[in-house]
């Protein structure tokens, strides 16, 4: 009997210190770094480059459930195109639920935005003048699992789900570059390019 109950503590505790890392209240800190570059045949030796990093930070409004925004840079650069740095600011909510002690699937909605000046890229690859303001707003709503290791890390494996982008430039004027703006729409997980992080839970 003492066994018995030794063994119904220690599983309640478990299950406690699981729900106290989401419950309302308490706030995660984290963040994504990426980094990417390429070679296009067409472009000879020289490499498109992206990079950024968006640290966040989160609050859970309550149990399982977080609100937060993410804020950083970007930076991309794309042969005989432009070169793009930004400002970035990406909003979020995010649900969690329980799979076991230690795991817990996520679901995220975001709403990044980037806000940036572009600069002329020719075929060698030297950057030029600056030709315009870019701006582009998304939404993007990505699944994901977290691993905790201890009651205050997680770490996150997470793929693209569902997105939307839309990409604009315009010059000093206001007007838009004719061809220098997208639309784009994605669905579907792609596990061979996931995203890894850590978010601390306090």
């Amino acid at each position: 009997m003492k066994k018995l109950l030794l063994s119904l503590l220690a599983v309640s505790a478990l299950a406690f210190t699981t729900q106290a890392q989401t419950e309302k209240g308490k706030i995660i800190v984290g963040g994504n770094v990426a980094f990417d570059t390429n070679k296009s045949d067409a472009d000879g030796a020289k490499s498109n480059t992206s990079f950024a990093i968006v640290p966040s930070v989160g609050y859970f409004v309550s149990d399982n459930i977080a609100i937060g925004t993410g804020v950083g840079y970007s930076y991309d650069k794309t042969v005989s195109k432009f070169e793009n740095q930004a400002f970035v600011v990406s909003p979020f909510g995010r649900y969690y639920a329980n799979l076991s002690e230690s795991f817990k699937f996520f679901g995220q909605l975001s709403v990044p935005m980037e806000f940036g000046t572009a600069k002329a890229v020719d075929a060698a690859g030297k950057v030029g003048e600056k030709v315009g303001s870019s701006t582009e707003i998304g939404v993007a709503l990505s699944p994901g699992f977290a691993f905790f290791p201890t009651k205050k890390i997680g770490i996150e494996f997470a793929v693209n789900g569902l997105s939307y982008n839309n990409y604009r430039l315009e010059n000093g004027d206001g007007d838009k570059i004719k061809g220098a703006g997208s639309d784009s729409f994605s669905f579907g997980a792609n596990f061979f390019q996931p995203k890894l992080g850590i978010q601390f839970h306090f």
